[in-house]
């Protein structure tokens, strides 16, 4: 089954979510600005999108595992729920378990 779900950026000069790879399950998100999450910080990051997901689905937010192995980086209330009546901008609380400042 394909299902489309409308994506609106809240900014036209940031990137959309994509695939990575053919056989990704998700896509990546990226931050609307810069920013530094310091050892033992965590930080709501802003994307910069709003989504429509349709009526009886739900969005997730889940951590990379390659940034979890690799600089302790995490999603705090992971999996995060997006509703599917949800409008509003798409935040991600990181949060930082490694010993290096992460940007």
């Amino acid at each position: 089954m394909s299902l489309t779900i409308p994506i609106r950026r809240l900014d036209k000069t940031l990137s959309i979510p994509c695939y990575q790879t053919k056989g990704s399950s998700g896509l990546d998100l990226y931050a609307s600005r810069e920013c530094i999450l310091g050892p033992g910080d965590f930080k709501i990051i802003s994307t910069g999108i709003a989504l429509e997901i349709p009526l009886g689905f739900e969005g997730q937010i889940r951590a990379r595992s390659g940034l979890a192995s690799k600089y302790g980086i995490g999603v705090l209330n992971s999996p995060g729920t997006i509703d599917s009546d949800y409008r509003g901008e798409i935040k991600v609380i990181l949060f930082n378990l490694g010993r290096k400042n992460f940007r």
